[in-house]
């Protein structure tokens, strides 16, 4: 059996994406923060909280999809992905500038309506951007492990928004800074949409592709539109029936819905466990938990994750990786030490492995089950299962938030009563930030533990490929 020789990516190119994954994970970083403000300052109850907070992800089950089949298909000078990366970058920042310009002298239902509907913009954007930019990174290249350096790359430049996202609590409501919360998102949303806007054009303007014109694409067009819809329904069960496919959907919503149900509670667990719940004296040790813990991501987790994944394997770097995430988590159990935060700062290497090496090597995996579904199917379709893998870690974001909630109430925690009053409580938001997220990692290993495809595996694959190629 004859190999191809691999094609290197240059650096430019892989920088490029990286780029863009910058902006693809600083806006909903900072989101996230920002979305506090809705309800500390501007009033908004719970249900319209958890309304503003689910129904974008009920969208994206919609326009994600719908967005991957367009972009599979699209036929044009500049290729499959860049007009949609360039398209829905400009819009992302302008509707994130927007929907943010709220004040409290006009009404709840105003403030309300006002940014529901600039967030569909905002989210719809997203979509436009996201999901031909992820698919952008899978057709990169064809190399096995040259795609878990591209995703290292990526992930390695993406993480700096969570290095710098944490902050934002400190800036937002110091009067040094801002008079009121509110005062200082209308102002940071530009700050943080102009230049992330930028970081998502990026790839638009600077990663190569070949034109289209000429490929033989499902029409798209409005005539076709039930023909389209039933298309993507057949994309999504081809997609399924790859049992590689099902164990990184399933395992990445296990480790991603376990780690983000707990992360919502990393504020309490720091200043009640740590603090006795005086916030003030808690300064920014809320901050240095994420900040820290991005930290050891981008200069320890990728790249050692990249290096086990040459030397042993996608497989077994995702088995090590997850395996030392188990012993930090366990490590934070003994090391929240009322008093000594600084001693959490030893466990977070070990914590940072479980999140911090998903996406590198399961977006690399994922490029891999896609030669795989074209060898079956005869088609290239990273704009759908991008959409499809992408979808999964929404739905568990938006999952993982609703759990938080019923933790807190499951345990009986009230932010309004001192520590020394809920001792119980306390400890049994410890016991699930800690322990919680192993039941997920567990789990995660479990389903991926007979996982097939390999290096070897990989190249026969490829091999067919070129064959097919070759005969046409």
């Amino acid at each position: 059996m004859s190999i191809s020789v691999p094609v290197r990516v240059p650096r430019s190119q892989k920088i490029a994406f990286g780029v863009g994954m910058f902006a693809n994970q600083m806006f909903p970083a900072i989101l996230g923060i920002f979305m506090v403000v809705l309800v500390q300052d501007l009033g908004f109850p719970g249900w319209i909280w958890s309304l503003i907070y689910f129904f974008p992800r009920f969208f994206d089950a919609i326009t994600d999809p719908l967005m991957g089949f367009i972009s599979d298909n699209t036929k044009s000078k500049w290729g499959r992905r860049r007009q949609y990366v360039l398209i829905g970058g400009i819009l992302m920042g302008i509707a994130y500038i927007f929907m943010w310009q709220l004040f409290r002298e006009n009404t709840l239902e105003y403030n309300f309506w006002y940014f529901f509907l600039w967030s569909i913009v905002f989210y719809l954007g997203l979509t436009i951007f996201s999901v031909p930019y992820v698919a952008m990174g899978y057709e990169m290249s064809d190399d096995f492990h040259e795609r878990t350096h591209i995703m290292a790359v990526a992930q390695w430049i993406g993480q700096w928004a969570w290095v710098i996202a944490p902050w934002f609590w400190v800036i937002m409501y110091d009067q040094d800074w801002f008079p009121s919360a509110d005062v200082a998102v209308r102002e940071l949303a530009i700050w943080v949409a102009i230049p992330c806007a930028i970081c998502a054009i990026v790839p638009a303007i600077f990663i190569k592709s070949k034109s289209t014109l000429g490929e033989d694409y499902e029409p798209l067009n409005t005539s076709n539109i039930s023909n389209s819809i039933f298309k993507i329904k057949n994309s999504f069960v081809e997609a399924f029936k790859i049992s590689e496919f099902r164990k990184l959907c399933g395992a990445t919503f296990l480790i991603f819905n376990a780690f983000n149900t707990v992360a919502a509670l990393t504020f309490f667990v720091i200043v009640f466990k740590l603090f006795n719940g005086d916030a003030e004296a808690t300064g920014y040790w809320v901050a240095w938990f994420g900040c820290l813990g991005a930290l050891g991501t981008t200069w320890i987790v990728i790249p050692i994750v990249t290096w086990m994944s040459k030397a042993f394997g996608k497989k077994k770097a995702f088995m090590i990786a997850q395996s030392i995430s188990l012993v930090g988590y366990v490590l934070l159990w003994f090391l929240f030490i009322p008093g000594k935060p600084w001693m959490y700062i030893i466990g977070l290497p070990f914590f940072s492995f479980g999140i911090g090496s998903l996406f590198t090597i399961m977006m690399s995996m994922t490029a891999d089950v896609i030669d795989l579904d074209e060898v079956n199917s005869g088609l290239r379709r990273e704009g759908v299962f991008g959409a499809i893998y992408w979808w999964m870690v929404k739905i568990g974001f938006a999952i993982a938030g609703g759990l938080s909630g019923v933790i807190i109430s499951v345990v009986g925690f009230n932010p309004d009563i001192p520590t020394i009053d809920q001792q119980s409580a306390v400890d049994g938001l410890h016991a699930f930030f800690c322990f919680f997220p192993m039941m997920g990692t567990l789990l995660a290993m479990f389903i991926m533990r007979n996982y097939n495809i390999n290096e070897k595996r990989a190249a026969e694959i490829r091999e067919v490929l070129e064959e097919r190629k070759r005969k046409l």
